[in-house]
């Protein structure tokens, strides 16, 4: 097996291209082992040359509600009624500490991402908590 460490984006490039024609080899295989280690170093890479960011708190919310199948109308239990939902996904207001918390247990985005501090839309009035 000659696998070396990724250092430039021919090297990363060049493992892509062997990925893509391992892809199905078989488990406990050397073919697989290697697949499995290029993987490991094309993650590591990627995370140091092209960090995938965390969304915002509203892209966040938008996110889980599309991959559970979720309405604006499941989410006034934790943020409010259908207003305050309104307003928060429309980016009019911001989320209280309470609603943050609803949020987190309930659909289980991470607090770190929740407590982010985003982008509210001023263009009509702005509503103060």
């Amino acid at each position: 097996m000659d696998i070396k460490p990724i250092k430039t984006e021919s090297d990363y490039n060049a493992a892509l291209v062997e990925i893509e024609r391992l892809m199905e080899a078989d488990l406990n295989t050397p073919e697989g082992d290697k697949l499995d280690v290029l993987t490991t170093l094309v993650e590591a890479y990627e995370e140091k040359y092209y960090p995938i960011s965390q969304p915002d708190p509203v892209e966040a919310i938008i996110h889980q509600m599309e991959s559970q199948g979720l309405t604006r109308r499941d989410l006034e239990a934790y943020i409010g009624n259908r207003a305050r939902v309104s307003e928060i996904l429309n980016r009019k207001r911001s989320m209280s500490l309470q609603m943050i918390r609803k949020l987190q247990k309930g659909l289980g985005i991470s607090a770190e991402i929740l407590i982010k501090s985003y982008p509210l839309d001023s263009s009509d009035h702005q509503i103060s908590r």
